[in-house]
């Protein structure tokens, strides 16, 4: 369900707002000490969790602390250390291919462009667009992962499954300036309330700016 115009906007306002006194300390959940253990952590939390991923960077980042450690690093060893985040061998050479794309085009140095950013290998404009957010805190795109995916189909704001299309409908409705913490409250809440299976619709702080929502109660009464 598409809505439009005056009413749209005044959704799109209340979903903002609600959202930010719901989630006033939202920030992205993998944790990291600069933007290189974020890109790292990023790519590394391709369909794996983020509490996976927080478990298995503090070894990896020890052994591997810069860029330049980690295109030097043994390929089986890394492999070993990262193996529980699933797609192991894939990973791991996105990683070293990454760090020696750094190394060889950015003197060792995360980009700062979208552009540079999915130059390496194993980044796409998800994975950019949280590092520039969440580190630099340029508003350069809007992260859709999987919550922000079914999130924005429920409420009406998107209308498909191509994560780029989510994001291109997104950027047309949402103020630029909100864009990085719309996709950090958007996640939060995904995980929280608008669960994919189970949706909490009747605790949703979203229900009356929701149609999936409204409908969902109307077919429970």
């Amino acid at each position: 369900m598409k809505q439009s115009g005056k009413k749209e906007q005044g959704c799109i306002r209340t979903i903002l707002e609600r959202l930010a006194e719901e989630y006033p300390e939202a920030r992205c959940a993998l944790e990291h000490r600069n933007p290189f253990q974020l890109l790292v952590a990023t790519i590394l939390s391709a369909q794996c969790t983020d509490v996976r991923v927080n478990q298995v960077t503090p070894e990896l980042f020890r052994r591997y602390p810069d860029p330049k450690a980690m295109s030097l690093a043994d390929r089986e060893e890394l492999e070993e250390l990262i193996r529980s985040t699933g797609f192991f061998r894939n990973k791991a050479k996105n990683l070293q291919g990454m760090a020696r794309c750094l190394m060889e085009e950015f003197d060792g140095r995360i980009p700062r462009t979208i552009e540079d950013l999915i130059r390496l290998p194993g980044v796409a404009r998800k994975t950019a667009n949280v590092v520039l957010g969440a580190w630099y805190g340029i508003p350069a795109g809007i992260v859709v992962d999987t919550h922000v995916r079914r999130l924005a189909n429920r409420m009406g704001l998107a209308n498909g499954e191509n994560p780029e299309q989510i994001e291109k409908e997104l950027m047309e409705k949402i103020p630029r300036d909100a864009w990085i913490d719309f996709s950090h409250r958007m996640i939060l809440h995904g995980r929280s309330t608008c669960r994919a299976r189970k949706p909490l619709c009747r605790e949703c702080c979203l229900l009356d700016a929701c149609p999936t929502g409204a409908e969902s109660l109307l077919s429970l009464d």
